[in-house]
Formats: structure tokens, C-alpha cells, sequence
């Protein structure tokens, strides 16, 4: 393979389209209750802060990459123990990447989406510069010293802030200029959900984590406390759904419950098989399908507040 076809290949690995499912659910249900609620949209401006949250996940995954090269983590886990829902993208234990280019893309991408966050602030919403400026510290020190919150076990708390409050409220500022209790509230259960999928994802890394010292939240508790917290996740975000159907009079909230059952699936089998890792997948693949499916019934839910209004 030459230089250019290697570097492509690592970029797509470690830019990896297929989650970026996790920053879309956020951007669309605090779009689509901006227009259920004061009827605005723009297509443009929601495209223009997509593409600046991407290019901030890419430079996030990139700096995870490099940090977990360098402690370890990456190179203990063995391809054997590698799986769809392992941590990190594995571009330089591959050799696709050297360290040097991962570092260079987290520059250049995290440079690109603070780009286009000054760009929206400057032209559309000097408001959610303040929302662009919290993402990025928690994009970059996520895993970066000082703070290294993926390995003190407060990688889960930023994960669900930046994807639930922060993201849902940037979209809705981009759209309508300003804030919504309601929006906090629709925030609240994306962001735990998406916890949850982080959460669940850490038990096939767990041996990897524990070895290069990343002490997240599974690490810390054990495989079998840790499946407590997975399901009072679940719970948390099941709960403000009923809230937030309180605090709105809209019906439509509770429409995610149509799928409660997939997240009570997923609980059991990680209660059942958290030990026995072939098993226990279909309960990250439970979590994430409940994640998408709430994502897309919040939307629906978003749309409808227009008509509860009347």
C-alpha cells in the first residue's frame, strides 16, 4: 500500500462515519424542536454546524488515539479480544497511521471545526460560541493531560454533557437565537443514553483499560457493579422522558417506550453474560439500537410540539 492510499485508509478509520450517529442525534432533535417550537430552520446553518461537529469528532477520536497508543491501552488489547464496539480506532497499531499523523489530523480537524464555529458565532449566533468553546475543551481533554477525563472515570459524564446538553443546545441556538427549558430537558435523556452506550462499550476493553491505567467508570466498579450503572442509565433517561412529557403536555416524549424493551434486553444479557464477552455483545448492540431509536423518535416527538401548541 503506498503513502497516500495508507493515509486515506487511516483517516477514514479514525474519522469512522458510521458513529457519528452519536453528535447527529443531538444536532437534529435540538433542530427539529427549535422549528416545534418557534418555527424556525435553516438548512444551511444546521449543515454548516453538522459539519463543524464532525470535524470536532474527528480531532476528539485523534487525540484519543494517541493518547491510548502511548499508555498502552491500544497494544493490550490483542486482535483476538478486538470487536465492533471496542474503544479507539486502532489506526496506529494497525500501521496505518504513525503518531506523528495522528497528531497532525486532531490539529488540523479540531482547527477546522473552530473554524466553523467562529464562522456561525460571527455570521449567525455570536451565542453558541460559548457552547462551541465547552465542546472543544472536552473534545481535546477528553483524554489529554491535565485532565484526562477517559482515565479518571469522568469520561462518561463529559461524553453525555457535550452530546446531550451541549450539542442539543447548540443546534437549537443556531436555529431559533435563543434558549428553551424544554430543550434542557430533551437533552438530558440523549445524553444519558449516549453515556450508557460509552458505558457498555468499555466491558471488551476492560482488561486492555485496566493494564494502561485508564480507570474509567467500568474499571473502577468492576464488570459486575458496573452493570447497576448501565441499567440506572437507562432508567435516568426513561425518567426525564416522562419529565419532559410533564413539563410540555406533549405526549409524543413518551414515544420512546414503544422500544423500552430493547434496553431491557440489554440489561439482561450484560447482567447475565458481563463475564462472557461473545455474549455480552448484544448488549452493546441493544444499547446503541435504543440510542437511535430514541434519537429518531425524539425528532418525531420535536416536529409534534408544533401541533400540541394549538
Amino acid at each position: 500500500m503506498d503513502k497516500r492510499a495508507r493515509l486515506w485508509k487511516g483517516f477514514w478509520q479514525l474519522a469512522d462515519p458510521k458513529i457519528w450517529i452519536a453528535s447527529t442525534v443531538p444536532m437534529l432533535v435540538g433542530t427539529a424542536l427549535a422549528f416545534g417550537l418557534t418555527g424556525s430552520f435553516s438548512l444551511y446553518w444546521f449543515f454548516a454546524a453538522l459539519v463543524g461537529i464532525y470535524f470536532i469528532e474527528i480531532g476528539k477520536n485523534a487525540v484519543n488515539e494517541v493518547v491510548d497508543y502511548q499508555s498502552g491501552v491500544d497494544r493490550f488489547l490483542t486482535p483476538g479480544e478486538r470487536t465492533p464496539f471496542s474503544g479507539g480506532k486502532k489506526t496506529i497499531v494497525d500501521g496505518l497511521l504513525s503518531v506523528a499523523e495522528a497528531r497532525v489530523i486532531a490539529l488540523a480537524t479540531l482547527g477546522a471545526g473552530a473554524l466553523v464555529g467562529l464562522y456561525i458565532a460571527y455570521f449567525r449566533e455570536p451565542a453558541v460560541l460559548w457552547v462551541g468553546l465547552l465542546g472543544m475543551f472536552f473534545a481535546v481533554f477528553y483524554s489529554l493531560a491535565p485532565f484526562k477525563f477517559s482515565y479518571r472515570g469522568l469520561g462518561e459524564a463529559a461524553v453525555g454533557l457535550t452530546f446531550g446538553p451541549l450539542i442539543t443546545s447548540g443546534a437549537y441556538l443556531v436555529q431559533a437565537h435563543t434558549l428553551s427549558p424544554l430543550v434542557v430537558l430533551a437533552s438530558l435523556p440523549i445524553g444519558f443514553l449516549i453515556a450508557n452506550v460509552l458505558w457498555i462499550n468499555q466491558y471488551p476493553d476492560y482488561e486492555a483499560d485496566r493494564k494502561g491505567h485508564k480507570r474509567n467508570g467500568v474499571v473502577r466498579l468492576g464488570k459486575k457493579k458496573g452493570v447497576g450503572v448501565f441499567a440506572a442509565l437507562f432508567g435516568a433517561a426513561y425518567g426525564f422522558l416522562v419529565v419532559l412529557f410533564l413539563a410540555s403536555g406533549n405526549p409524543f416524549w413518551l414515544l420512546p417506550f414503544a422500544h423500552l424493551g430493547l434496553a431491557m434486553r440489554a440489561v439482561r444479557v450484560a447482567r447475565e453474560h458481563y463475564n462472557f464477552l461473545p455474549r455480552q455483545l448484544e448488549a452493546n448492540a441493544r444499547t446503541i439500537q435504543t440510542y437511535q431509536l430514541t434519537g429518531a423518535a425524539m425528532v418525531l416527538a420535536a416536529l409534534l410540539s408544533r401541533v400540541t401548541l394549538f
